[in-house]
């Protein structure tokens, strides 16, 4: 991954606002997001996902705000920032009369790249998202899996620096969405930066480097995964000892601890990271207290997104930069 002080931004944002009409959409956000890497925008329906999206992507203007993609503003150089973009989702630009081959040729005329570079560009696509096969078919006959795959290959025919997915995988089954996260593996080791909104929390728990929660139009927290499932209690250690006098001796010590007697067993509050299990064992250890077996729970983004975005008053939280 790129170090982030070291490259500019792929993405940088201060202040943006959108409004419509009286509806504030987006409230004075501000975000980076680092090149080669992949950034998840998450938050509930109607929370400024989509229009961020139209934002960064030329479609509307912002009311206000400082906005680079690329380097460069989309409000003042909208064609350069189309140059270096492509954007994909759930409503694509397929022409399912056409095949997909002729899908793909379609999309390297518009990119002005001469037709003997668009057919050549459009056999690399087709082989690389493993549709040779079906590359002479209609794109009407194609599954919602190999659609996704067309869909992805036509954004990429322009070689894109940076990519916006803005849901990629809903109504996919598990196996076409593995191979996706795959194909967006694969793109971000090849230099692309992908900005990503899903509804699929496990999506981004297994894609992102960073994660964004939005809510009411503003950041209510953003970090990695790890980081944000930090934000929420309900982590804990569970140790199991051996018998019932080690289990009594530990509880004594550990104040916090939840007893299980009939399981000889303690359950401790923990954010589950390095430095807080070692200090534990650390305790143990000079009371010579033997733990037989132990295991960690640490809550997932599924708890941190209803526990943050069922806050009342959706003030911001702090935001995580890189934390040990």
């Amino acid at each position: 991954m790129t170090d982030h002080h070291t490259t500019d931004p792929a993405i940088a944002i201060t202040g943006l606002s959108k409004a419509f009409g009286d509806r504030v959409v987006l409230d004075g956000v501000d975000l980076r997001v680092a090149e080669r890497t992949v950034f998840a925008l998450l938050g509930p329906n109607g929370a400024g996902k989509t229009t961020m999206v139209k934002i960064l992507s030329t479609l509307i203007p912002a009311d206000s705000g400082d906005v680079r993609v690329a380097g460069h503003d989309p409000a003042r150089n909208p064609d350069a920032v189309r140059k270096a973009i492509g954007v994909t989702g759930q409503y694509s630009a397929i022409d399912y009369l056409l095949t997909g081959r002729e899908n793909l040729v379609l999309m390297g005329d518009l990119h002005h790249l001469g037709r003997a570079a668009a057919r050549r560009r459009a056999d690399e696509l087709l082989e690389r998202f493993d549709l040779v096969e079906d590359g002479g078919k209609a794109a009407s006959t194609y599954s919602g899996g190999m659609t996704r795959r067309l869909d992805l290959a036509m954004t990429l025919v322009g070689r894109p620096r940076i990519i916006f997915l803005d849901e990629p995988t809903t109504g996919l089954d598990p196996r076409s969405r593995r191979t996706m996260w795959q194909v967006i593996r694969d793109l971000v080791a090849g230099g692309v930066t992908i900005f990503l909104t899903t509804q699929y929390l496990e999506e981004a728990d297994h894609l992102a480097d960073r994660i964004a929660l939005l809510d009411h139009g503003r950041f209510i927290a953003e970090g990695t995964a790890e980081e944000l499932k930090r934000l929420v209690p309900g982590g804990h250690i569970t140790l199991r000892f051996t018998d019932p006098d080690g289990v009594a001796a530990a509880a004594r010590v550990l104040h916090d601890a939840a007893l299980d007697e009939d399981e000889l067993s303690l359950r401790v509050p923990s954010d589950g990271g390095v430095r807080s299990m070692r200090d534990l064992f650390t305790r143990l250890d000079h009371l010579s207290i033997e733990v037989e077996a132990m295991s960690v729970h640490t809550p997932d983004l599924d708890d941190v997104f209803l526990t943050l975005t069922g806050r009342p008053d959706a003030e911001p939280l702090p935001r995580l930069e890189g934390r040990p």
